[in-house]
């Protein structure tokens, strides 16, 4: 039995990671990710990172948010066309170091940046974490640094100490600073936090050897690593989650800040992504629900209904007498002579037409012979071509106005079925 359209909550899509088990290519996607996705209310659907998915893009429709997260080194030749200067030995050096990193997934490359494109384009939530953020950045035409510590270690100037983006021995503990920019989401968020600290300053856990050199245009930096790396952006003029508008990405990864042997939160507004995420795509999703909603029946005024309603009768009564082949009208004649009148005044309809309303079970026959049964038969469409070609403008016109008027009812009539017969079940 379907379920209830009520109970079916907004989908967000998130594209899966390959990796090698037992010899095998397995997709996954970090759990804490879905978990988060679930619990503020909307569906994750995975979407599995295989060859030719990003073709089959539409079979995911609707689509009400995209979550995109980690993953291998996005291809440079997307973003930039040499690759900054390093010598060989230094990218194998690079290769080496991030073994598990710089092996370019196309296909992923390819689904990702069409899935945020597509989110730019309709204004569908879009929240990126780590590489999902550097994702969102090329999308929208800025650029990468390749190696954060070869790069951006030649601007460390004195005594200050590289910041350390990855920690290899301890993913899940490792953490750095950022200071987090003001009138911005993140300040919200971590607004008691900072509040308490008196500074605007938090440590995050991070884990990435790549990331934002030239920030997109319509982006805005939300925090800053002391390196100067940004470690979070959004778009202003598309963040508004009650609206149903979210466009963001985080370098960090809010969602891995929790305490050791423990699934509580290093600072209460780090779930508050996911959930401002979240409230967004349910917004956009109620909004495109009532802009694809049946719309209201059109209202016939007293008059036309009434006139409505006694034509119908008679092209059903007329209709029954040529099912039955009862030629016999004792009691019905004037009833039947409201059609003939009608047809008399607009003519006879075209065979096409009276083909389609011979297909929905009515028969309609020209004046003369209305209450007489008659087999179709060639001639009759020159016939009506001939007699229209003598009607003046304004009968034709009438004649259009009253079948476009019955189309409608009709289709809309039937929508309104559908729609009942759905909520129903």
């Amino acid at each position: 039995m379907a379920p209830h359209l009520s109970m079916v909550l907004p989908r967000v899509l998130i594209v899966s990671r390959r990796t090698v088990r037992k010899n095998k290519f397995v997709d996954f996607v970090g759990e804490y990710h879905l978990d988060l996705i679930v619990s503020y209310g909307a569906v994750p659907v995975i979407v599995p990172r295989v060859n030719g998915v990003h073709m089959l893009l539409d079979s995911f429709e609707p689509i009400h948010g995209v979550l995109l997260c980690e993953g291998e080194d996005i291809d440079p030749s997307l973003y930039e066309s040499e690759l900054s200067g390093f010598s060989p030995e230094e990218l194998e050096e690079i290769r080496k170091l991030h073994a598990s990193d710089t092996a370019i997934d196309k296909e992923k490359d390819s689904i990702e940046l069409r899935l945020a494109k597509l989110c730019l384009e309709r204004n569908i939530p879009y929240l990126g974490i780590c590489r999902g953020s550097q994702v969102l950045n090329v999308a929208c035409g800025g650029t990468l640094y390749q190696d954060i510590e070869k790069e951006l270690s030649k601007r460390v100037s004195g005594n200050q100490r590289p910041v350390v983006h990855m920690d290899y021995e301890d993913y899940d503990g490792h953490r750095h600073l950022v200071k987090v920019v003001e009138k911005t989401p993140l300040h919200e968020w971590f607004r008691d936090s900072l509040e308490k600290e008196e500074k605007m300053e938090i440590m995050v856990n991070s884990y990435h050897h790549q990331g934002v050199k030239k920030l997109a245009q319509r982006f805005v930096p939300m925090a800053f690593a002391p390196d100067g790396l940004i470690e979070g952006f959004y778009d202003p003029d598309a963040y508004n989650p009650e609206e149903g508008k979210f466009i963001m990405g985080l370098q960090f990864h809010p969602e891995r800040m929790r305490r050791s042997d423990s699934d509580d939160f290093d600072y209460p507004g780090c779930p508050s992504a996911y959930q401002e995420f979240v409230k967004a795509v349910i917004a956009y999703e109620k909004k495109l629900s009532s802009s694809a909603s049946i719309p209201k029946s059109v209202k016939l005024n007293k008059e036309i209904e009434k006139k409505r309603k006694i034509i119908v009768r008679s092209f059903s009564i007329a209709k029954n007498m040529y099912s039955s082949g009862n030629g016999k009208v004792s009691g019905q004649e004037s009833e039947l002579q409201v059609g003939a009148e009608f047809l008399e005044a607009n003519t006879a309809l075209s065979l096409q037409q009276e083909n389609r309303l011979k297909q929905m079970g009515a028969t309609v026959r020209n004046a003369s012979v209305y209450i007489e049964r008659l087999k179709m038969n060639e001639g009759r469409e020159r016939v009506a071509r001939t007699i229209m070609g003598k009607m003046s403008i304004e009968q034709l016109s009438d004649l259009m106005s009253f079948y476009h008027m019955m189309g409608q009812i009709c289709s809309e009539s039937m929508e309104k079925k559908v729609h009942d017969l759905v909520v129903n079940e």
